[in-house]
């Protein structure tokens, strides 16, 4: 029975399809319940199957030991009775034969076989998805300064949002660390695998394994003499352990040399990082004198049919001009562009500012997808409602692209607009360069998730139905520096966003080109 089952996960886990990376959209992983649902539901046929068929072999036991009983009675007696006799010889041969086949039975083929069918449609995820997950979970950890015990216990920011990691958990999420070579977050989780393992009764993981790791990454990190001591620790449990052995030969070379056990110092390479962090966590805001002049309005930008139903437009800051505007996008166009999207939807790109091409990359972590005027009326209004928000034709725009974050999903700060040494940028749209962006926010998200302005300290928090609205160009067509702009990871919560991307072509009349270049610091 055991051999079965381990044949038929081993079939369920194996199994090849066309999905990949579903960890960098939220709503890619909705799929993977029914493939655990699935797994679910084979298993407990197999197992009631293998129950009914240990079932009818006791009533089968059952009865010829009861005959058998009877028998030794009087043996003589027994099988001189000719019905007896009968009935002795039928049990050992077609009964025997029932039983004999019912014993052979693979169970587990039946199941196999019916699972055979059922495998294209399921989504499994693969090698790729579960280090994407434990990055995601590290960066989470980082940007927001999350707590390991906190987040082992399942609390994000004290709120209570999954079950607690078990021992085992924290080990994979250390050995995946270990894999990116990120010896930081591999003694982080390990040490927690090893707290957590001194509570369980069933232990998940061997703390041999947990106390290698640990060792070896407390090295990278500087502590050779905290490795030597995790190493012995390791050889009470394993004195054979051969990679332990030469270790602590290695170890003890290096604090003789040394004559030190002190931690190396470590560069982090952070501080470029502590502002869209910070911001990211809530932590800064403009100042008050910049705050003081903010306001929020109606407008209707000379539109007859506006002057009924005006946008409300709350500025977040005035140079650049970034403005919000609220309730944008209704319920049912964000349900129908959710439900066009999805099933297209590809890992996000950027673009490669030496060959112009698009490549996924780390520092993105999404799906999006593209959608046009023509499919739907709910995205020809949402795309006619930006030319009335902006004033600017979307003759030369881009198609709406739509993005859903996965985990941990972000997007590093980063400009819309191509610099001067990304010349191939947009060069196939020939529709020149992203003069402005508009972000509508398709969900609010619990936490994180924000957008952030490193270079001005603001920080705009998703709101579901508004959209954000800034040139990308000043007047003289230069790239405001000032944009540059970031997806801070989601935290907890599902992002949905669509950006519309407006182009420089066509605007002339709308946007009037400036006769003065920016100042020298603003120049792309």
């Amino acid at each position: 029975m055991t051999k079965n089952l381990a044949i038929i996960l081993l079939v369920l886990l194996c199994t090849k399809n066309s999905y990949s990376e579903l960890y960098t959209a939220l709503a890619e992983l909705e799929g993977l319940l029914h493939t655990e649902h699935a797994l679910i539901t084979t298993i407990e046929n197999y197992i009631s199957a293998q129950e009914q068929k240990m079932l009818l072999l006791r009533k089968y036991v059952e009865a010829y030991m009861e005959q058998y009983e009877k028998a030794s009675e009087d043996v003589q007696a027994y099988v001189e009775n000719p019905i007896n006799a009968y009935l002795l010889v039928k049990r050992l041969t077609t009964d025997w034969k029932l039983v004999q086949n019912l014993i052979t039975r693979n169970t587990g083929e039946e199941f196999i076989a019916d699972f055979d069918e059922l495998k294209s449609s399921l989504k499994f995820p693969s090698d790729e998805d579960l280090n994407g997950a434990a990055v995601a979970l590290t960066r989470l950890q980082d940007t927001y300064q999350l707590d390991t015990s906190s987040l082992a216990k399942g609390e994000i920011n004290g709120v209570k949002y999954a079950t607690e990691l078990t021992a085992a958990d924290c080990f994979e999420l250390g050995r995946q660390s270990y894999t990116n070579n990120d010896h930081y977050h591999t003694q982080l989780w390990m040490m927690e695998a090893d707290e957590r393992l001194k509570r369980e009764v069933n232990q998940s993981v061997e703390r041999s394994e947990i106390l290698e790791y640990l060792a070896f990454s407390t090295f990278k990190l500087g502590d050779v003499g905290l490795a030597l001591d995790l190493t012995n620790k390791l050889l009470e449990l394993i004195p054979t352990h051969e990679r332990a052995r030469g270790n602590k030969v290695y170890y003890e070379d290096e604090i003789a040399k040394t004559n030190s056990v002190q931690p190396k110092n470590i560069s982090w390479n952070r501080q470029a990082r502590m502002s869209y962090e910070a911001l990211c966590r809530g932590e800064i805001s403009p100042s008050d004198t910049i705050a003081a002049k903010l306001k929020c309005r109606y407008v209707n930008n000379g539109n007859p049919f506006l002057m009924i139903a005006p946008f409300k437009v709350e500025e977040a800051y005035l140079n650049p001009h970034i403005l919000i505007f609220h309730d944008v996008m209704a319920d049912d166009e964000i349900a129908t562009i959710k439900a066009l999207a999805q099933p297209r939807f590809q890992r996000a790109t950027v673009q490669n500012f030496m060959t112009g091409a698009l490549e996924t990359a780390q520092y993105r972590i999404s799906k999006s997808a593209w959608l046009k005027e023509i499919e739907h009326k709910h995205v020809a209004d949402v795309v006619q409602r930006v030319e009335d928000m902006t004033g600017l034709t979307m003759e030369t725009a881009e198609e709406l692209q739509v993005v859903n974050y996965g985990i941990g999903g972000h997007y590093e700060p980063h400009y819309d607009f191509a610099r001067k040494e990304e010349a191939n940028a947009f060069k196939s749209l020939g529709t020149g360069n992203r003069i402005a962006t508009v972000l509508f926010y398709m969900s609010d998200v619990a936490q994180g998730g924000a957008t952030v302005f490193p270079y001005l300290d603001i920080a705009l928090w998703p709101k579901k139905g508004a959209a954000a609205f800034w040139y990308n160009l000043h007047s003289s067509g230069d790239g405001d520096k000032h944009t540059r702009h970031a997806a801070c990871p989601v935290l907890a919560g599902s992002k949905w966003v669509s950006n519309k991307w407006i182009h420089e072509d066509g605007q002339q009349f709308r946007r009037p080109c400036g006769l003065e270049r920016p100042p020298p610091e603003y120049t792309a």
